[in-house]
């Protein structure tokens, strides 16, 4: 019975070795370990882990066809649904969504199926020669998935000519197939995951996009915010974009939207019918308390910036930071994770300050046990009342309090209560505070129309409407900070929204 196959466990860098590079730390499967795993699906005739897909993977699809041996036409199945399948199956959190709704994690391990579906891209990638996306040809079309004329992939990755671009070493490729047919225009500001997702599927049913990104390269959070050790850039990032190119979509670095252009020349100068807004959440969040302006203390947005996209971590580069041999950072979710591993490997103790206990981190079990594999110290039940600074400046100390849990408040979540005369300072050189990131204001202080709520977000439907016709917006834009998978099941809705306001619009 493929049920009663343990799940293939996956080969992992040396915790004691892995904390000193920035090398990924997951090898990840090779195709016998993949075939293997493969090999446990059930197929359900119900498949819950495809209703708990944000981007709704067709998983039992691409598994089986995996466990055939045909690799090629899992990657296929993978892209009538994702232009990101390397990226989601390194970042995405599998355990509260598909392999949470395994049936076989009811009584045992599920099935691992981000495992397989980075497996899937990347020998798509580095054994195959192909992309995921290239493999897809003209199976689009048979799968239902697209709401108006469809451009086969196929159709779309044959040369193409540069376009312009705004700067850095991005430039984007079209094919003259995509050039003549392509006819009504969509902006996609920001490149993030749910731009990249917006513009993939408006781009596979014809339209000429247009994503603008404020940075000199495109990704977004997947290349500022991610760590090169869980998500490399170059050897999958970069590659998965470029597919994406492949499809048509152009990408204009250094635009920033409200300063640079607006989405009104977008609209009524430049010609675009449609734009959607994907900028995320990168306006971080700080305690408010006492010696948080002393050098030495960070948004964990700046820290990560910094060493993902200046390469701060590079000998070779110019960007040094400042880490010091002492780190304390604040909060307890996946961006807390990587700005304390990130520490680590520029050679800090580095200890995570939560105000709650271990069970109630909100980071990934995964990303939290690799942490301590690594060595991070946890201080949980801690809480920062002040950073401590020295004559010149500069940090010293986090001084804190000690926490116990009281009663439960309106999420369920015990609420900490802070232990009279408990405090004591930890001795550090640098604080990097993790709590949590609201939308920049920017967009929605020059573009008239739009509406935002008390948390700085942009008001929009379901599908992704914003209170100004014309104008979609999904991601971390509208919701605050959340996951890479929803802020692309976001932009895939949107895209939907769009081609419909579109074709009614006509």
């Amino acid at each position: 019975m493929a049920n009663k196959i343990p799940r293939v466990p996956v080969r992992e860098q040396d915790p004691k070795v892995r904390a000193t590079n920035f090398d990924e730390v997951c090898y990840g499967y090779d195709k016998e370990e993949a075939l293997l795993e493969a090999s446990r699906c059930l197929n359900c005739r119900n498949p819950r882990c495809m209703t708990a897909c944000p981007v709704g993977l067709q998983i039992p699809r691409f598994i089986a066809e995996l466990a055939a041996g045909n690799i090629a036409g899992a990657a296929a199945v993978i892209a009538e649904d994702s232009s990101l399948p390397a990226v989601c199956g390194r970042v995405c959190p599998q355990e509260t969504q598909c392999e949470g709704s395994c049936v076989l994690g009811v009584k045992g391990e599920p099935v691992a199926i981000g495992k397989l579906e980075r497996f899937v891209a990347d020998y798509s990638r580095e054994l195959a020669g192909s992309s995921p996306l290239e493999t897809s040809g003209s199976d689009m079309a048979a799968a239902g998935n697209q709401p108006s004329e469809t451009v086969a992939a196929r159709g779309l990755v044959n040369g193409g000519d540069p376009l312009r671009s705004g700067g850095g070493d991005e430039r984007g490729e079209v094919s003259e197939g995509c050039v003549t047919r392509c006819r009504r225009k969509v902006a996609v500001i920001g490149s993030g995951p749910a731009g990249l997702a917006c513009a993939s599927d408006l781009a596979k049913w014809g339209y000429d996009v247009t994503i603008f990104e404020a940075l000199h390269k495109a990704g977004g959070v997947l290349e500022y915010g991610i760590p090169e050790f869980r998500l490399p850039k170059e050897k999958v990032l970069r590659h998965e974009i470029d597919d994406v190119r492949k499809l048509g979509v152009k990408i204009e670095t250094n635009v920033i939207v409200g300063r640079t252009i607006t989405i009104d020349s977008l609209m009524d100068k430049e010609g675009f019918e449609a734009v959607f807004i994907g900028t995320g959440a990168g306006l971080p969040k700080f305690m408010n308390i006492p010696g948080e302006n002393l050098c030495g203390v960070f948004s964990a947005n700046e820290f990560l910036t910094r060493n993902n996209l200046m390469k701060a971590w590079r000998e070779d580069y110019l960007t040094p930071i400042h880490a010091g041999k002492k780190v304390c950072v604040v909060g307890g979710g996946n961006v807390a994770m990587d700005a304390a591993r990130t520490a680590l490997r520029l050679g800090a103790e580095v200890h995570i300050v939560y105000r709650r206990t271990e069970a109630e981190l909100p980071a990934r079990r995964e990303e939290v046990h690799h942490a301590a594999q690594e060595g991070i110290i946890f201080d949980m039940l801690t809480n920062p009342v002040e950073v401590i600074g020295d004559e010149k400046g500069w940090v010293k100390a986090l001084k804190c309090i000690r926490m116990e849990l009281g009663e439960p408040d309106e999420s369920g979540r015990r609420s900490p209560v802070p232990i009279a005369g408990s405090e004591f300072e930890i001795p550090t050189e640098t604080v990097i505070m993790a709590l949590g990131t609201s939308p920049n204001p920017l967009i929605s202080k020059t573009t008239q129309g739009l509406e935002t709520n008390r948390r700085g977000c942009l008001v929009a439907s379901e599908e992704g409407a914003t209170t100004r016709p014309g104008v979609f917006a999904g991601g971390d834009a509208v919701t605050g900070a959340a996951t890479v998978i929803l802020a692309m099941g976001a932009g895939r809705t949107a895209a939907r929204a769009i081609d419909a306001y579109l074709k009614q619009k006509s």
